[in-house]
């Protein structure tokens, strides 16, 4: 005859292959059974049955704490999308469409200023002014050497190119000014959300992995506990047929 033992939940008799001592079960699930039951102790008897339920009842609170930690990611994830309300600026559309007359005058001027079409046609407009005062094409020279006249409109040049350049450099600061504010307001938003989901991929690969390889294992514990039982059923079925005969 098949040993017996007590179950502790039901107090009812069961053969020991139709359940577990204990001592046999993973810390976390003895720990749940003592609980509802303080008398219990490591070599307590509890049957498939009632360990099923135990089992189940595991499952469901490693889900729904899974649950429960993917919605506060993805709640706090919600709340930074909701929160920033700051939207991309495009630096160069705004500075244009700000643009006055004189400032694009001044960035024209720069601009020209800082080509090889200026530097060219300034050499020949002064090789030409000079050559004009040097050699005797003319009867009368209009500014003979040291070409006083020239070197006047060279100083009204400079005097009035350099401020028309330094408004362009201004509003070069400017931009990279906004420029900045722009990618700081950007990098803070993308910082906020990668921070966010580096927490989810960690809960995904520290808790919600391992959980599953957890479940895994009680499952198959609980297919082996089934076949355990059919054959102890296939073992007795012969005895009972020659009782029976």
């Amino acid at each position: 005859m098949a040993k017996t033992a007590v179950c502790i939940v039901d107090q009812q008799r069961y053969q020991v292959v139709d359940g577990m001592r204990l001592e046999e079960l993973e810390t976390s699930l003895r720990q749940m059974i003592m609980k509802d039951f303080p008398q219990a102790h490591n070599s307590s008897f509890i049957c498939s049955e009632h360990l099923v339920h135990y089992r189940l009842a595991k499952m469901d609170a490693m889900i729904e704490n899974d649950y429960h930690q993917n919605d506060k990611v993805n709640a706090q994830l919600s709340k930074i999308l909701a929160n920033n309300t700051y939207q991309v600026v495009d630096v160069n559309n705004e500075l244009e469409s700000s643009l006055t007359f004189g400032q694009r005058v001044a960035d024209g001027v720069a601009r020209f200023g800082g080509s090889w079409a200026f530097i060219i046609s300034f050499v020949v407009v002064m090789l030409v002014w000079m050559l004009l005062n040097v050699l005797p094409i003319f009867s009368h020279h209009f500014d003979p050497y040291p070409f006083i006249l020239l070197n006047l409109f060279l100083s009204m040049v400079a005097a009035i190119q350099a401020p028309l350049i330094m408004m362009s450099q201004n509003r070069a600061a400017e931009y990279d000014r906004l420029q900045a504010a722009n990618d700081f307001k950007v990098n803070s938003m993308s910082e906020e959300e990668i921070r966010v989901l580096h927490s989810k991929v960690d809960h995904l690969i520290q808790q919600d992995e391992p959980n599953m390889l957890e479940i895994q294992k009680m499952q198959t514990q609980m297919l082996g506990e089934i076949q355990a039982q059919v054959n102890e059923l296939r073992r007795l079925q012969p005895k009972r047929r020659r009782n029976q005969i």
